[in-house]
């Protein structure tokens, strides 16, 4: 079976230690860990988790490297970003969104993963960013929270 590849913005690392988003938060690394999902992880994620609270940047760094593929910020992607944006996606103080689901789709990633519930999971938005992935040549991307990628093991009945 092939591992779920899956993008991880920035709010993700934050949710580990905030009250309302950190289970879920540490279950999805969870399964990072275990290998049941690869994560996908760009420059600007890196960048962003620079300025966070070590606590927050250390979530990020105590995930096992084989844990975590590196995806490039590339002129694919940033054209993509631009295209979210000349279809009304998002607003122009929204692009790093844009960016981060850009960089997502160009590398192939099933699934992104964000606690941005204005920008990013969101009912409307998904559709227009799919839009315009499809438009473009590539594949639509799902766009979930770290709640929806979750299960509870000893209540599965399946």
């Amino acid at each position: 079976m092939r591992t779920i590849r899956v993008y991880a913005d920035t709010s993700v690392f934050g949710g580990v230690f905030d009250e309302e988003f950190s289970e879920p938060s540490r279950r999805f690394f969870g399964r990072v860990v275990k290998g049941e999902f690869a994560l996908l992880l760009s420059m600007q994620v890196v960048e962003e988790l620079a300025p966070a609270p070590e606590q927050v940047r250390r979530a990020l760094l105590d995930l096992p490297a084989d844990c975590v593929e590196t995806v490039a910020i590339d002129p694919e992607a940033t054209a993509l970003a631009d295209a979210y944006m000349e279809a009304g996606t998002l607003g122009r103080s929204s692009r790093m969104d844009a960016l981060h689901v850009a960089v997502a789709t160009v590398a192939g990633a099933d699934v992104i993963v964000s606690w941005n519930f204005a920008h990013i999971v969101n009912y409307d938005r998904i559709r227009m960013f799919n839009g315009v992935n499809v438009l473009r040549g590539y594949r639509p991307v799902d766009i979930r929270s770290p709640l929806e990628m979750g299960y509870e093991e000893e209540h599965e009945d399946v």
